[in-house]
């Protein structure tokens, strides 16, 4: 049975109505500026929070219910001199009119009772052995996000006092360091815009021959991101969304918004090149291209629903993200362009680029002949050396990725010249950073009974011999007495080994011994304990996102082309590319091999994260290329049965559209690899790593090889199988008459 997915009728009502197609877009795109820009900042955060309710989540609910209300952000001021020490006047002036500055925010902004001065506590963890430095901690009102909505004015507070030469003044904390990232972040996203957009340009260009024809898929491009950008707006009133979520609709709404456009633009220049009027090469275009634009959107949508899946707000705020745009983009290719097709027809082709304006326009692909051609000639003439060569080195990179270290960068992957950073610098130098992050234990029992109390001592003795550990804070109690707060410093960054590695000490060893047989419940949070289960939760989540990824790939690609043989060899050769990525992700970010040259970090870790996300969307956008490829390979055979032959011309037909969508891709996420956050260049240049090798290795050797060996095979189904609908594109039928150009 034939099923009919209606992507020909859906272009030849855009074609034949463009412009009230056209005028429901702008709508569009004007409600969903309106709503990025009035609602979309109150619906991000910066917290990175975890909803499947892990030790650290348990201890901040009991903080919050018991002790202080929505726990708030641990803020410190850095006062340094080199010509006075705390000793002097103008050294407790200074003091004196930050911390009479900062209390003058109020109780909405800090809690006053945080507010430490020297110069009225005379507490000697607030001053350096030196005695020329001195921090001034305290803690923001509300929770995370109030942090980080108020911290701005904090910081305008503090910036009001450098002015004086004699006088470093700075600030860090967890909300002063969420705020510089943010800022380098969308740093990189300009960086990312300003690189990525002028190169795929070029490329479109090159690819298209013309200059008004490769605006257009930048267009829809931009159309996309901004509906998704509405979309994520009226999504964040029902849950938090990560920051995160506008780096990944630019980034991946560029991607595939200008690859969908890119594949529906080419079949029809295609048609019309053949002889098909206007209206009839929209609608053939619909009918091919963009039925693969949508089973290509669906295997990235199907795939990032797996992330939906991972108990994180930042995991559910990315596979929204991409969700959303990935579906504006099919929505935009299916409607828009061929609307835009109808009221240009071959003004597409102005502004053409002498010589490369003829293999744009005048490729037949049913001819025998060129690079592509000889390529996949070459590589099915020696199959299985071709499978040795390539795979083995794919299978080379990915040996790698056995040694692999996920976890988080933190404040000391930020470029030089952060104030937050060289604050943390200084803190964790002539203090200790941990004054910022502690490691919070809660105690959930009767704290005044003589078994807490002795066990409390127990574990405050055991910490002392840890030079990790720092002095433990006074013990905070709640009201009724039922729930206890022990507040102690931790050496380092909240994200380096040392630090992750006392916390588990803390929670495997100290507490378990200090509180065995003790009817009480002690439970360790704070950022480096957060962190700790974030990792964890990010490798459990991994048994469940793959295999619903692998499951839904296969499905989908036995469905749209009847073989069981076509998915098992997708899922085999993106495994191989993801495995040589993740290979190559951990030689330069973590061994530094090449980092200089790419300008990358060595961090020395692989963010937690990034392991999962790269499965996922590697998987969906290297379906653009595999569907769009055997959907030509597959269309041939329906007609030839001649398979070789049929690869030839799959390649042929695509390789070179295939090729200049990769670098398209390619040139966009490296373009925001160029950033300065860790996190970012990780995930940037991994997308375009994947990319690169997908579209060449995969897509033009390890394709045509296995299709040659596997000959007819490739196309098998079980007989038990066969009831399934036939989503296939239809065969063509003959050469229509040819017909004049329209203007």
């Amino acid at each position: 049975m034939s099923v009919n997915l209606s992507t020909e009728s859906i272009a030849r009502v855009s074609s034949r109505r463009p412009w009230i197609i056209v005028g429901i877009w702008v709508v569009l795109f004007i409600v969903a500026m309106f709503l990025r820009a009035s609602l979309f900042e109150d619906v991000i955060t910066t917290e990175f929070a975890i909803t499947n309710n892990p030790e650290s989540q348990i201890a901040n609910e009991l903080i919050e219910d018991n002790l202080t209300g929505p726990k708030g952000t641990n803020e410190v001021v850095v006062i340094q001199s080199q010509a006075f020490t705390v000793d002097d006047p103008e050294f407790k002036q200074i003091v004196d009119s930050i911390h009479a500055g900062v209390a003058a925010l109020g109780p909405e902004i800090i809690r006053q009772e945080t507010l430490l001065n020297y110069f009225e506590v005379k507490a000697g963890f607030l001053v350096s052995e030196g005695r020329n430095t001195l921090i001034m901690p305290f803690t923001m009102a509300g929770d995370v996000d109030d942090a980080s909505d108020n911290i701005e004015e904090v910081t305008d507070v503090v910036d009001g006092f450098k002015g004086d030469p004699n006088f470093k003044v700075l600030m860090t904390g967890q909300a002063t360091v969420g705020k510089d990232f943010q800022e380098v972040a969308q740093e990189g996203l300009l960086k990312g815009e300003i690189f990525g957009a002028p190169i795929a340009l070029i490329i479109l260009v090159v690819v298209l021959g013309a200059i008004v024809a490769a605006v257009i898929p930048l267009i829809m491009a931009v159309v996309a991101i901004v509906l998704a950008m509405g979309l994520a707006s009226l999504a964040g009133q029902f849950i938090e969304l990560s920051f995160f979520v506008e780096n990944m609709i630019t980034m991946i709404g560029l991607a595939v918004g200008i690859d969908y456009s890119l594949f529906f633009l080419t079949r029809y220049r295609e048609e019309r090149s053949k002889g098909l009027d206007k209206l009839e090469a929209i609608a053939k275009a619909g009918a091919t291209a963009n039925r693969t634009v949508v089973f290509s959107g669906m295997t990235v949508v199907l795939g990032f629903i797996g992330m939906l899946l991972v108990p994180s707000n930042v995991f559910i705020g990315i596979g929204l993200g991409v969700i959303f745009v990935v579906v504006a983009s099919v929505l935009a290719a299916m409607t828009l362009l061929p609307a835009i097709l109808s009221l240009l027809g071959d003004r597409i082709n102005k502004l053409s680029v002498p010589i490369i304006s003829k293999s744009g326009t005048g490729f037949d692909e049913t001819k025998p002949g060129g690079f592509w051609d000889w390529v996949s000639r070459t590589t099915m003439g020696k199959p299985v050396i071709s499978l040795v060569l390539a795979g083995g080195l794919l299978i080379a990179a990915a040996v790698f990725f056995f040694e692999i270290h996920t976890g988080s960068t933190g404040v000391a992957s930020f470029p030089d010249g952060i104030e937050s950073k060289e604050a943390f610098q200084i803190l964790d130098r002539e203090f200790s950073a941990g004054e910022v992050t502690p490691a919070e234990i809660v105690i959930s029992g009767d704290i005044s009974s003589p078994e807490v109390q002795d066990a409390i001592g127990r574990l405050t003795s055991s910490l002392e011999p840890d030079a990790n550990f720092g002095t433990p804070k006074t013990l905070t109690v709640s009201e009724d007495g039922e729930v206890g707060l022990l507040a102690v410093p931790v050496s380092g960054d909240s994200s380096t080994q040392a630090t992750l590695d006392a916390i588990m000490r803390l929670r495997s060893e100290y507490i378990p011994a200090a509180f065995q047989g003790v009817p009480a419940g002690v439970y360790v949070t704070g950022e480096t304990a957060s962190n700790i289960d974030f990792f964890d939760m990010s490798k459990n989540a991994a048994k469940v996102v793959i295999p619903f990824v692998l499951a839904v790939s296969f499905l989908l690609l036995m469905i749209i082309f009847r073989s069981i043989v076509v998915p098992i060899k997708a899922i085999i050769l993106n495994l191989l590319s993801v495995g040589a990525t993740y290979g190559i992700l951990v030689l330069i970010f973590q061994k530094g091999v090449l980092a200089d040259v790419f300008g990358f970090q060595q961090s020395g870790t692989v963010e937690a994260w990034i392991p999962i996300f790269l499965f996922a969307i590697i998987f969906g956008l290297s379906m653009d290329y595999h569907v769009f490829l055997l959907s030509r390979v597959r269309e041939r055979f329906d007609q030839t049965r001649d398979n070789t032959e049929s690869v030839a011309f799959g390649i042929r037909a695509t390789g070179r559209l295939i090729t200049g969508a990769a670098l398209i891709m390619v040139a966009v996420f490296w373009g925001f690899a160029a950033g300065d956050v860790v996190a970012l260049q990780q995930m940037g240049f991994g997308l375009g790593m994947a990319i690169l090798l997908d579209a060449t290795i995969v897509r033009m050797i390890l394709v045509p090889a296995s299709m040659k060996l596997l000959g007819n095979w490739n196309w098998y189904l079980p007989k038990w199988l066969e009831w399934m609908s036939d989503f296939r594109v239809e065969p063509e039928s003959g050469a229509p008459p040819p017909s004049p150009a329209d203007d």
